[in-house]
């Protein structure tokens, strides 16, 4: 996979011009973003509706449309918290991996779990990846932390958590959005972190909340199909060129794994509506 190219969720369309004056570096560029986006929970700001609602632009032209409608100012010229983009950890990656795919860098998301905001939790989280010339390096741009690590001490992959799990090394209960949120954590909620990370791997950068196919609110019973797309991803991450033809082959395949064309998107606005994610090309 080509991964300067623009996804249908990562391309800027008609905000292309946005990212010329960004400076061709990941720090740079990850400063610009932190300028223009702000976390929905974690800020601690009490935003209305309509500007919560900013947490389901899905695609990052839609992203910066919301930014556009307060500001006709180049992105890196300040902006009050306030005023920013409403989104989360996904939305400061995919505006980071779009930055830098506009500018010729190889760049995608990673899913996973943190070892480094909380010392006895585990939050899920989204970061950027992008290749040097030599290796894949990580980079969390929401809190500016570069040249990550992918494993434990610093963000362990869905996959890497679902097969700790089943060989029953972690305590799955720790791994979820937040302690004092007892629906969002547990074996389940990894297991479709899996798929968001094979979906994103692929270029279909969806939102945390995106519901489709195997991605649902109960564990089933046969876990093989998640079980080998984990250890695929672990082996794919290792440089196996095998492991990542079969993910392809997989996600290109399976409509368990692949969205198809629609859906179903339930929000932490509490709307949950079906989504079309056709978009015409501009």
């Amino acid at each position: 996979m080509d991964y300067t190219r623009q996804t249908r969720f990562s391309d800027p369309r008609a905000h292309a011009a946005l990212f010329d004056p960004l400076p061709a570096d990941p720090g740079g560029i990850g400063e610009v973003i932190r300028n223009i986006v702000v976390h929905y929970r974690a800020s601690g700001i009490p935003f209305p509706p309509d500007r919560l609602a900013e947490i389901d632009s899905r695609w990052a032209d839609r992203l910066l449309d919301a930014d556009r409608r307060r500001f006709d100012a180049p992105l890196a010229e300040p902006r009050a918290p306030e005023r920013r983009i409403v989104g989360c950890c996904r939305d400061f990656t995919l505006l980071t991996v779009s930055a830098l795919r506009h500018k010729g860098i190889p760049a995608r998301s990673r899913i996973g779990f943190t070892d480094y905001l909380d010392p006895a939790w585990h939050h899920d989280h989204v970061v950027a990846e992008y290749w040097d010339g030599a290796r894949w390096i990580a980079t969390d741009t929401q809190i500016d932390i570069a040249d990550l690590r992918l494993a434990p001490g610093g963000l362990r992959t869905a996959g890497q958590v679902w097969s700790a799990h089943r060989r029953g090394e972690i305590d799955v209960e720790t791994f979820g959005v937040d302690p004092g949120i007892d629906d969002l954590r547990g074996a389940w909620f990894v297991r479709n972190y899996v798929i968001y990370e094979l979906a994103h791997r692929r270029g279909d950068e969806l939102l945390l909340w995106d519901l489709w196919g195997d991605v649902s609110l109960d564990l089933p019973d046969d876990l093989s199909l998640i079980d080998e797309i984990a250890d695929l991803l672990q082996s794919a991450d290792a440089g196996d060129n095998s492991a990542e033809r079969k993910l392809a082959d997989h996600y290109a395949t399976n409509p368990r794994l692949h969205p198809g064309r629609r859906v179903k998107c339930s929000s932490p606005t509490g709307t949950i509506t079906e989504i079309d994610l056709h978009r015409e090309p501009t």
